[in-house]
Parts: structure tokens; sequence; C-alpha cells
């Protein structure tokens, strides 16, 4: 691996730190959530309200229990992730409620078939190694029970990682029961984490029940909490990018925190998505080097407090999936691959500042992951790759085409998996495809050529009532489960 890429020098760090104990100790972060609040009153920390003060102490003692590093388990025991500095897992994209068309711009709501076929090319992917959560939000399954769908549809359709419900803590408890299903019981996978789940701070300096709720099941369970704070710079956020920083850090301390008043070891992730509200449209802005300079200071930040870091992905700001689109999501992926992030949503198929899906930017984006991985991975200092022989025999004027170790280690280099290299002439007699309608073909093969993992029977028959209970529980009916 390549060396990290710092932006903030130490004191930097620990100016940014002193920043945001000063906004925890003295103004506070809201908790909507009564047992959120009697957990950090029974703990002794200061509440006034919904209201809840932090020392430095109380900061510092709950983050010496978090785990540095740990294990996501997969269906597949060869797909596990070890999330850590560096690590680099990337997902697809999270949330959008539309499909943009790459080629023309056109969109539509999503829906849960569009669910379905993200989770597909994922599992397709060789770059791509968790298949996420709320990859698209599928608009047209009752939200009561998307949840259940959701999970149903990850751990049928793919043997990668997946992420668990963040949806309050009814929907948490349900994710956290159907994963004990698939992995050995409760105490299985409070020893070794299947689900990591994303939480959101609402800033500023505020968790809604939802999400506080939703935090404290999954720790009580031992699965992972990505806790994630968007601040809109110069909107829901200060203007200053070091302010952004603190209010920012603030906010992530004061979740995970939480989680280790629940459950001390809990798995956490501290994570960012902050970036500049446009000036001129008041929108969240992502395509941009400030985005991506939150995600770098952020990774710091998270080696100063021992936790695995959340950021980047393939951030832009584009509606079609062109050159925007790939220059700015070329720029958030490499800063987030060399600054040392552990965990990447958003890294295949987002669009339009977290808008909307595409799935000829997905294709492209795996490009990128790709040819970032590689540039992560550096150098093979391995004594062997130094052929000194060969080039005395080839000498002055020769060529090395016919060299046995070309064949040998010609695989070093990396084979693109979209991007053309062929003649003008080559390109022309394939129909003088753009790089998005090439992306289209491609992803589309994708979906013709995929296949199912195969599952246990008994596991997916107690998964499949495990669900068509909760259904029936909730909305009185089973839909569809996928076989």
């Amino acid at each position: 691996m390549i060396p990290l890429y710092d932006v903030l020098t130490q004191e930097q760090v620990q100016r940014i730190h002193d920043e945001a104990m000063k906004i925890l100790g003295t103004i506070g972060i809201d908790f909507e959530y009564d047992p959120a609040v009697e957990c950090f009153r029974e703990h002794g920390f200061r509440v006034n309200g919904h209201q809840v003060f932090f020392t430095e102490k109380q900061v510092m003692d709950a983050l010496a229990t978090c785990p540095k590093s740990f294990t996501l388990q997969a269906r597949d025991p060869k797909k596990n992730l070890t999330c850590e500095d560096g690590s680099f897992i990337l997902t697809p994209s999270y949330g959008p409620p539309f499909v943009y068309d790459g080629v023309t711009g056109e969109r539509r709501v999503t829906t849960f078939e569009d669910y379905k076929n993200v989770i597909k090319l994922v599992q397709m992917s060789q770059n791509v190694n968790s298949t996420g959560g709320n990859v698209v939000e599928p608009s047209d399954i009752p939200d009561a029970i998307r949840h259940l769908m959701m999970m149903d549809a990850h751990i049928k359709l793919s043997d990668k990682n997946c992420m668990g419900s963040a949806r309050g803590a009814e929907c948490a408890r349900d994710s956290c029961e159907i994963a004990a299903i698939m992995f050995g019981g409760k105490e299985a996978i409070r020893k070794t984490p299947v689900l990591n789940t994303l939480i959101n701070s609402i800033t500023p300096l505020k968790y809604d029940a939802r999400m506080a709720g939703a935090c404290m099941v999954h720790a009580e369970y031992g699965q992972s909490c990505m806790v994630s704070s968007l601040v809109m710079s110069g909107s829901t956020g200060p203007i200053t990018m070091v302010e952004t920083m603190a209010v920012q850090t603030a906010e992530t301390l004061a979740g995970i925190v939480l989680t280790q008043l629940v459950n001390p070891g809990a798995p956490v992730i501290m994570g960012t998505t902050s970036g500049p509200a446009d000036m001129a449209t008041m929108a969240l802005s992502h395509g941009n080097p400030e985005n991506a300079l939150y995600v770098a200071a952020t990774a710091q930040l998270g080696r100063f407090y021992g936790v695995p870091v959340r950021g980047g992905g393939a951030n832009n700001d584009g509606i079609l999936s062109d050159a925007q689109a790939g220059y700015e999501s070329m720029m958030a992926l490499m800063a987030t691959g060399v600054s040392g992030v552990a965990f990447v949503l958003h890294a295949a198929g987002i669009m339009h500042y977290y808008n909307a899906f595409s799935y000829e930017k997905f294709v492209i984006d795996d490009e990128i992951c790709g040819m970032v991985k590689k540039f992560m991975k550096g150098y093979d200092f391995d004594e062997d790759m130094f052929i000194f022989d060969d080039v005395e025999e080839v000498g002055s004027g020769g060529h090395y085409l016919y060299q046995e170790s070309t064949l040998e280690y010609m695989n070093e280099f990396r084979r693109p998996i979209l991007s053309s290299r062929a003649d003008w002439e080559a390109w022309k007699n394939k129909g003088g495809k753009s790089t998005a309608e090439v992306a289209r073909d491609k992803w589309q093969k994708m979906l013709a050529d995929y296949e199912e993992p195969v599952m246990d029977p008994a596991m997916a028959e107690e998964v499949n009532a495990y669900i068509s209970k909760r259904c029936e529980e909730l909305v009185g009916e089973t839909p569809d489960l996928i076989k």
C-alpha cells in the first residue's frame, strides 16, 4: 500500500478536537429519543431536557473501548471484510429516489426491481465488495415493510456483506434478528458482526428518535454503527471549513459515545458526508475539492481517535454520465483511497449530489474503483520483479515482446473493464459509441449473465418464515419473497 496522504498537521488535528470538545461541553447535542437521554443520564452525563453535554474525559473514555479493527461477515466467508484504517471497503449508492439515464438524462422514480438489479450488479463486480444498504429507495414497497424486503434482497441475491436498517429501533431489531438466523445466532453475531448500519446526525447538533433508536439497537446486538454527519457549510453548518469539521466531529463523537454506553466494545465507524452549500443555488455540492478535503481530514481524526472512518464515494454533481461526473468522481474516490478511509458508501452509481442512481454510472465507477485500488496497491518490490538479466539480454534498441518475463508478469498491469484502447478505425467499426453507451451495454450484459448464489434451503425457509410473520404483523399480508 502507498503511504497515506495527510492534509492536516497534528497540531491542526488537535485544534479541531479542542473545538469539538468546546461544542460538546457548552452547547451539547439534542437527542430526541428518551431512552438515549436516560442512558446518558445513568452514566453521569449532564442533561438538560433532551440536551446532553459531554466532558472530554467522558468522550475519550468511551473511545478507548472502541475496536480499531473488526471483521464484517459475508454469506461466503471468503468475502468477509476487515474494517480498519485504509481497508477501502466499497459499496454502491445509498438512498437515491431517482434513476437517471446516463446517456439521455431522463429520470424516473426508483423501484424494487432497481433495488434488486443494483445488488445483482454488485455481486458481479470485481471491485465493489459490499452490497451496502438502502441502495436505492424502492418507492413501490410499503414503507412499513421496506426494510424487510431490502434485507430479503441483500441476503438472497448476493453472498457479499450487507448493511442493516437505520429506520428506527424496530426495523434495526428486525435486521439483527435476520442476521442472527443467517450467521449462527445472537451470540455469534455479537462476537463477529454482520451488519454495518448508517446512523446519521441531523445537523446542526441533533439526533432524531429514528437514528438514536437504531443506533442503540445495533450497538446492543454488537453490530457496527457507522455514525456520520452531513454538514452543509454555509447552510446547515458554519461557512468556514475548520468550524464545519468541528461541528461534524462533535456530532459523530456524540453518537459513537452512545454506542459504547450501550455496549462497550461495539464496533463503530466515524463518518463524513459534509460538503459546501452552493451559494448560488443553496444545493449541496459534492463534486468539489472541499468535499475531498473533509474526507481526508476525517480520516486523520479517525486515526487520532483510534476508530475506522467512512467517507467519500464517487461523489459528483452531474446529471449525465459524462465528463463532469467522471472527473468529479475520480477526484473524490482517489482522495478517499489515499487518505486511508475504511468504508466507502456511494462508490458506484451515485449521481447529482445523492439524488439519483445511474446504471451507466455504476459501470463507469466500477472502472474508477479498480483504477484507484491499483494506484493504492503501489509497486511490487519483490526481488523477482527486478529483471536485470532481461535488460542485459535485450540491450540497446531491442524490444521485450518475446521475453519470458513479459508473459509471466504481464498481469501486473490492470486490464480495464470499460475503457477503450482501440485505434480510431476499430472504435468506429464497433459503432463509435461514447463511454456512457458502452457502459449501458455492459450493465445490461452483467444482468443477463447474473447467477443467483446458492443458499441453504433450510436457512432460506427460516428467513422466509421470519419475514412473512413480520410482514403480516405490519401490513396484514406477505409480498412475494425472492425464491
